[in-house]
């Protein structure tokens, strides 16, 4: 064991069971948003030390919902479910309705167990502290405008034309957004308009006094920004670059300030998606390609001392993912990491083992230097390790902790669901 690998040692602590994450409930002190990453949407460690760290935070802390890196309108019916505003009796049932593929990133075991737990935590607490779970993508473009049809029909029939207007503008391209992305750089029209006018109505029926309606006006305000974002994304997706990348990590983010203002004084956000936007981009090389993402924003907005990002990555196992957009569910082998890598050090120093790191004040050196970092996507190819599928990384300064494991394995998914096609989806550096 080498000098530097002795410095990584001192700062691992033993990540057995819940008890051992007291040192980073100490660090989350009073902060207002913890962000949980994962080095992939498929490994089943990731999944269930996040739940783990989640209902300590719910349950010690007073957290306020969980939000995830899902589609708003699934997400809902799952919120309907954890905080019984639904006649759903099981939150895995309504997990195994998720249609869009990667459908195993949120209708797994895993998930299934966390949102079980949610159920019977709010079981126990009045209506207006129950702990919710949503969605803050930007996928789900026409499954929000046909919830925006449902709610108007509902609540405000005299605008159902306006949101009718805007869903038949996009008619024509069958429910294909890439279609509508490829039209809209052909021909300078777009129905951006129609959706920014759905929006506008939208917000100005919003009830602001707490009524019994503001609750069903928030979630239909959301799905008709849903519907702004998407459209926006995938105008920007035919372009190239970094903008569809950069309208994605906005919108979510400001999904998460409505989320807190519409919960009131002293909400707190446990937010869980991929490393690859909760670790803040201006230490990656996603800064240098005009890239910003969640982590980088919250800490923007939020200020450092309200926000800790916890990252989370493995040298080897098995991971859950596709060999192409849309193509079946497998289980991939993870082989070790790259020699050189984050990865590969705390395997040297931590071997056969699960770690918490938490960095301190002023952090040691092997946190302040740059390495490469894996980031593993829905669509991976293990035999390209070599080439892709990392991102170089000041790993102290992009997280403020970090979960090791050596080994992982892969989620579980629920039983019968398919894939079945889906968006692109892109991962800096990553396959």
């Amino acid at each position: 064991m080498t000098e530097h690998h002795d410095r990584v040692r001192a700062l691992a602590r033993p990540l057995r069971d819940p008890g051992d994450l007291d040192p980073l409930l100490d660090r989350v002190g009073d902060a207002r948003v913890v962000l949980l990453g994962e080095a992939s949407h498929g490994t089943h460690e990731y999944y269930t030390w996040r739940t783990a760290i989640t209902r300590r935070l719910v349950t010690e802390r007073g957290f306020s919902f969980v939000a995830v890196e899902g589609d708003w309108p699934d997400c809902h019916r799952v919120h309907c479910s954890v905080t019984l505003a639904s006649t759903a009796e099981d939150p895995r049932e309504v997990l195994r309705g998720y249609e869009r593929w990667p459908t195993w990133m949120w209708a797994n075991e895993e998930v299934a167990d966390l949102t079980r737990w949610l159920r019977a935590h709010n079981a126990g607490q009045p209506p207006e502290t129950r702990v919710g779970f949503h969605g803050l993508d930007v996928y789900s473009l026409w499954d929000s405008l046909r919830a925006i049809l449902g709610y108007l029909r509902e609540h405000e029939p005299g605008s159902v034309d306006a949101a009718l207007a805007a869903f038949r503008c996009f008619e024509p391209y069958a429910e294909d957004p890439q279609a509508y992305a490829r039209a809209t750089r052909l021909v300078p029209t777009s129905c951006e308009g129609a959706v920014v006018t759905v929006l506008r109505e939208l917000r100005a029926r919003v009830a602001p006094d707490g009524g019994p309606d503001r609750d069903a006006a928030f979630v239909a305000e959301q799905n008709a920004r849903v519907a702004a974002g998407a459209e926006a994304y995938y105008r920007a997706m035919v372009r190239g670059g970094p903008g569809s990348w950069n309208v994605r990590d906005r919108h979510m983010t400001d999904t998460l300030d409505r989320l807190l203002v519409h919960r009131g004084d002293g909400a707190r956000a446990v937010v869980w998606e991929h490393n690859t936007h909760v670790g803040d981009a201006r230490y990656t090389d996603m800064a240098d390609a005009g890239m910003v993402n969640v982590g980088q924003l919250a800490r923007e907005r939020y200020g450092e001392d309200d926000v800790v990002i916890v990252g989370f990555g493995s040298h080897h196992g098995s991971v859950l993912a596709g060999d192409a957009w849309g193509a079946p569910v497998q289980r991939m082998p993870l082989p070790p990491a790259r020699p050189g890598s984050t990865e590969a050090l705390l395997h040297d120093a931590v071997p056969d083992a699960a770690a918490l790191f938490v960095v301190p004040p002023d952090p040691p050196g092997w946190l302040r230097a740059e390495r490469a970092h894996r980031a593993v996507g829905v669509v991976y190819h293990p035999q390209a390790e070599r080439w892709g599928n990392y991102v170089p990384t000041v790993l102290g300064r992009r997280y403020d902790a970090f979960c090791w494991f050596d080994e992982t394995r892969a989620l579980t998914p629920l039983h019968g669901t398919h894939p079945s096609g889906g968006e692109m989806e892109t991962f800096p550096d990553a396959d």
